[in-house]
């Protein structure tokens, strides 16, 4: 929790975890550890778990705890460490918050809540909500409306920035670039912006953006910290090189749903001990494999 009290300082390449599962559906915490120290080892500049990768709403609110003290264990206090801790209901909300600051997280990464679609006003309550019970707790808004149906406008993050000081930041996953740049322009530099957007990561850092938490990072974490990293030191013909050169990559992801693709590619790298997801999701079919085995091909030299 050493970052908790300095949100600021949490920038750069966040990886976003998997969860592993076994062939029978349980979840491999033995992989996930091995998952950890890849992205430590690979130069990552911070940790997520619980976010669409992670397949949160798949698991029960015992798992999803689970999974965030094992990774805070593992991550101990090397980097950042953002766990997603939302969930579409305020209590399973409350719990998996308080179970995420009791283990150490350094900030608390809280969807907008999926299927209700909620007003405006109603996610303005919903996180004023949360903000209130964890005062000590860096909140980060993440948005996403391709998964959730509600799209939070600029304006009510802008609202909730000024009402609420421990709501520090937002992770906007969404392609409307536009909306990134409104966000920023109605809250000023001080609020931290991530982008989940994969292609969208380096032209955020133009706009005042601190990084990204980006699920291309779970197959090529080393490429995307460097992308980061060049982009601050001023190499911006480097950063971009990097930024073209992932695209295969990004592409591969989302060959089907996430994260069927990426744990097919984690397994046959053995990284992961089995490729299943939970349904509704299906492992990536025949077609897909093929697809996705040129993709690898074409982005094999950052791997």
């Amino acid at each position: 929790m050493k970052f908790r009290s300095d949100p600021a300082r949490i920038r750069g390449s966040i990886g976003p975890l998997v969860t592993p599962f076994t062939d029978t559906g349980e979840v491999d915490h033995e992989s996930l550890r091995g998952l950890v120290r890849r992205q430590l080892d690979q130069g990552s500049h911070g940790i997520s778990i619980g976010g669409s990768t992670g397949e949160p709403s798949a698991q029960t609110t015992a798992e999803r705890i689970a999974a965030i003290r094992l990774v805070a264990d593992e991550v101990a206090d090397a980097v950042p460490f953002l766990p997603g801790t939302g969930s579409a209901k305020l209590d399973e909300t409350l719990e998996i918050t308080a179970a995420a600051q009791a283990a150490g997280a350094d900030a608390a990464l809280v969807i907008t809540p999926y299927y209700a679609r909620p007003t405006q006003e109603g996610l303005v309550s919903w996180y004023s909500t949360v903000a209130r019970e964890f005062p000590d707790l860096p909140i980060v808004i993440y948005n996403v409306p391709a998964r959730t149906a509600v799209d939070i406008a600029p304006e009510t993050v802008a609202r909730l920035f000024r009402e609420h000081d421990n709501i520090v930041g937002i992770k906007e996953t969404t392609k409307d670039f536009e909306h990134f740049s409104r966000v920023l322009q109605r809250c000023g530099p001080e609020l931290l912006v991530w982008s989940g957007i994969e292609l969208l990561g380096l032209p955020l850092l133009a706009l005042g953006g601190v990084g990204f938490i980006s699920a291309v990072a779970s197959l090529a974490p080393a490429a995307v910290a460097r992308m980061y990293e060049a982009w601050e030191a001023g190499d911006h013909e480097k950063a971009r090189e990097l930024h073209y050169a992932l695209h295969p990559l990004v592409d591969l992801l989302f060959v089907e749903t996430n994260p069927a693709p990426a744990k097919w590619v984690l397994q046959r790298q053995g990284r992961i001990s089995s490729a299943h997801v939970r349904e509704p999701l299906l492992p990536l079919t025949a077609a897909g494999q093929d697809r996705v085995r040129d993709l690898l091909d074409q982005g094999a030299a950052l791997l």
